[in-house]
């Protein structure tokens, strides 16, 4: 009898060795998506008319604010009339006190405050103001772990009190101040230059000391060159 036609896409029965044909393969999976472009970077702004950036707006104006606490308060009441202010910029506390207080304040803050570290002894100079120097002496409490500076103003010419008696340190630190800005203590024991030559001209952090200014003839007498520049 003739063999029947097989449906198309039936299995094939085993061969004589009883193996049976490889099936079907199945259809290979569909390719990848191609990745989404990823969205452009923004563009900067667009400067302002005229083709140039917006300048960046100044700093605040620096502000001091009243500086409140029981050692202000102290301060205040104990020379009433010679502590002139007591005031705080950043966290830095700060009173401003009368020339000729000034020993007085710093031997009260040294026995009755803990203030008995001077770390330095500096100067700003206001060549227009008629109080020409600020005169800024910096403590430290190792007790209280605080720092507090004493300001006062003085004019050109005038002789502060020398603070040896205070605090030994001052030594050294008031005649870095004299060298630098021409400031004499009244009652130091060693009243000289201590970074500059005893006989070299001027006060170079004075503002109208200009940054290159020298004592053109101590250089030229100890150093024979005509300019140490």
């Amino acid at each position: 009898m003739a063999d029947e036609q097989k449906p198309e896409g039936s299995p094939t029965p085993p061969s004589a060795g009883g193996e049976a044909s490889q099936p079907p393969q199945k259809p290979a999976a569909p390719a990848a998506k191609p990745a989404a472009p990823k969205p452009a970077a923004a563009k900067p702004a667009a400067p302002a008319a005229g083709g140039h950036a917006a300048p960046p707006k100044p700093p605040a104006t620096m502000a001091a604010t009243p500086w409140t606490s029981d050692l202000a308060q102290e301060l205040k009441e104990r020379f009433a009339g010679r502590v002139l202010e007591t005031s705080t910029y950043l966290g830095q506390n700060f009173i401003v006190a009368k020339p000729d207080s000034v020993i007085p304040v710093l031997e009260y803050l040294k026995l009755e405050a803990d203030f008995d570290y001077l770390v330095d002894v500096t100067a700003v100079d206001w060549p227009k103001r008629a109080e020409r120097f600020d005169l800024v002496y910096i403590l430290y409490s190792f007790a209280r772990n605080e720092r507090l500076r004493v300001k006062t103003y003085i004019p050109e010419g005038y002789k502060p009190e020398t603070a040896v008696t205070v605090h030994l340190a001052a030594n050294w630190l008031e005649r870095e101040v004299f060298d630098m800005f021409g400031i004499q203590f009244a009652g130091h024991p060693d009243m000289r230059r201590i970074l500059l030559p005893e006989e070299w001209q001027g006060y170079p952090l004075r503002k109208d000391y200009s940054i290159i200014q020298q004592d053109q003839a101590w250089v030229r007498e100890n150093l024979e060159i005509e300019s140490g520049q």
